[in-house]
């Protein structure tokens, strides 16, 4: 009976070899391009992040900050650089030139605690006569709260002060007496307090000669 022809070992070895390296080249390409595909990624992740965090957050660059509350230092002006232009276009709001008026954000609590409309708090500060200031709550989107009363701000001429002259407006889902800024459903929120001095310069005073209210968590449901 005939037997079937079968290579010799010496012919198939330049094939096995061509193989070999045809196989090392293509798994070296592919792990060039997944070299490339992580750095690439890394480094749109890396970009993306901090760029949402120059906008979002700020830096000493950008930004004063006085316990939860956050002002951006050339919001209004001309040259505002884009990191303030966009943080602003992100909550719709038209601000005031930062050399006579300053803009302060907060999304925590004076504990460090994020603001949301589940738990009810009370904003306390000090009525100062030579200044105007305005307290607004927004979800954190930068979108006035819906409700019927339409009541979203507290300014210093429509407030009920205090007989030793300080204030306390409340956050919460349902009225309570006295000044009161109701937040619905919204979920997260933020607030801005305004504070405009006239003539007299905002930026480079000291956090003892600025003060700012306190925002304390009453209680969560």
């Amino acid at each position: 009976m005939e037997r079937p022809h079968v290579l010799s070992h010496s012919a198939l070895t330049p094939v096995h070899v061509g193989l070999h390296r045809l196989q090392k080249r293509i798994s070296m390409f592919i792990g060039i391009l997944g070299d490339w595909a992580a750095f690439l990624g890394a480094v749109l992740i890396l970009g993306l992040g901090t760029s949402w965090y120059m906008v979002d957050v700020g830096t000493k660059l950008t930004t004063e900050r006085h316990g939860p509350w956050v002002a951006w230092t050339s919001s209004g002006k001309a040259d505002a650089d884009p990191y303030t232009r966009a943080h602003f276009a992100r909550l719709g709001t038209l601000q005031l030139t930062s050399d006579l008026a300053l803009t302060y954000l907060a999304y925590t609590d004076s504990e460090g605690n994020r603001l949301h409309s589940s738990c009810d708090y009370v904003v306390e500060g000090r009525d100062a006569s030579d200044h105007w200031w305005s307290l607004t709550v927004f979800n954190d989107r930068g979108d006035l709260i819906s409700n019927a009363a339409q009541r979203h701000a507290y300014t210093s001429q429509s407030v009920a002060l205090r007989p030793d002259g300080s204030f306390a407006v409340g956050l919460g889902r349902e009225a309570s007496p006295g000044n009161w800024l109701p937040t619905g459903g919204a979920g997260r929120l933020a607030l801005m307090y305004t504070t405009f001095e006239g003539a007299t310069p905002m930026l480079g005073k000291t956090e003892q000669a600025r003060v700012l209210p306190v925002i304390r968590r009453v209680q969560c449901r």
